[in-house]
C-alpha cells in the first residue's frame, strides 16, 4: 500500500498536525462503530432480519474504514515529513490504534452477524476472533519494545483491504451473501477464519 500512502501523504497540508491524521481516523472509526451499533446492538440485524441495516451505512462503513486506515498509515509520514516526529506522537498513535483494534473487529461482527444455527458466528467464536487480532497487536507492539522495530506483518494491510471488501460487498449484494455457502457447503465466515488464523 505504500505507492498510494506516498502519493496521498502529497496533499497534506505541512500545517496539519500528525495528531490530528491519528485523531481523525480514530474518530471515523468510532463514528462507524456507533452508527451500526444504531441499526445493529445486539449483532443479528444481518442474520434472523436482513434489511435493518439500510444499505449506505454498509458503504459508508467501507469508506471511513478506508479514511482511517489511510489516516493511520500517514500520520507516521507526515510527522517524518514536517519533522515533528516523537515519543508522544508514537505513543498517541499506537495507543489509539491499540483501541481500534478491538473497534474494527466488533464493527466487523454485524456484518457476520451472530449465529442463527445454521450461518453467523456465535459468541464464543467472536470472542476467539478479538482474542487472536488482540494477542497479535500486542506481540507486535511486545517485539517493537524489545527490537527497536515495528514489524507489522502483511496481516495488517490484508485485514483493512478485506475489512473494506466485505463493507462494500455487502453494500452492493445485501447481507445475504453471508448466509449462502461459497463453496463446497463452506461460507464466506469460514474462509474469513482461516484468514484471519493464517
Amino acid at each position: 500500500m505504500q505507492p498510494i500512502w506516498n502519493k496521498i501523504i502529497k496533499i497534506v497540508p505541512l500545517w496539519i498536525a500528525p495528531n490530528l491524521l491519528t485523531f481523525s481516523g480514530f474518530v471515523m472509526i468510532l463514528f462507524n462503530y456507533f452508527l451500526i451499533s444504531f441499526y445493529d446492538w445486539d449483532y443479528t440485524a444481518s442474520g434472523t432480519s436482513p434489511g435493518l441495516v439500510p444499505t449506505w451505512v454498509w458503504l459508508f462503513s467501507a469508506f471511513t474504514t478506508f479514511c482511517a486506515y489511510a489516516l493511520d498509515s500517514i500520520d507516521g509520514k507526515h510527522a517524518r515529513r514536517t519533522q515533528s516526529s516523537s515519543p508522544l506522537g508514537e505513543l498517541f498513535d499506537h495507543g489509539l490504534d491499540s483501541w481500534a483494534t478491538s473497534i474494527f473487529v466488533l464493527s466487523f461482527f454485524s456484518v457476520c452477524s451472530r449465529d442463527n444455527g445454521k450461518t453467523g458466528v456465535s459468541v464464543y467464536t467472536m470472542y476467539i476472533y478479538l482474542s487472536i487480532v488482540l494477542f497479535n497487536f500486542m506481540c507486535s507492539h511486545w517485539e517493537k519494545y524489545n527490537t527497536g522495530v515495528l514489524f507489522l506483518p502483511w496481516g495488517y494491510d490484508i485485514s483493512q483491504v478485506v475489512l473494506i471488501a466485505a463493507y462494500l460487498l455487502t453494500g452492493t449484494v445485501g447481507v445475504e451473501v453471508w448466509q449462502k455457502p461459497l463453496l463446497f457447503g463452506y461460507y464466506i465466515t469460514d474462509v474469513l477464519v482461516i484468514l484471519l488464523i493464517g
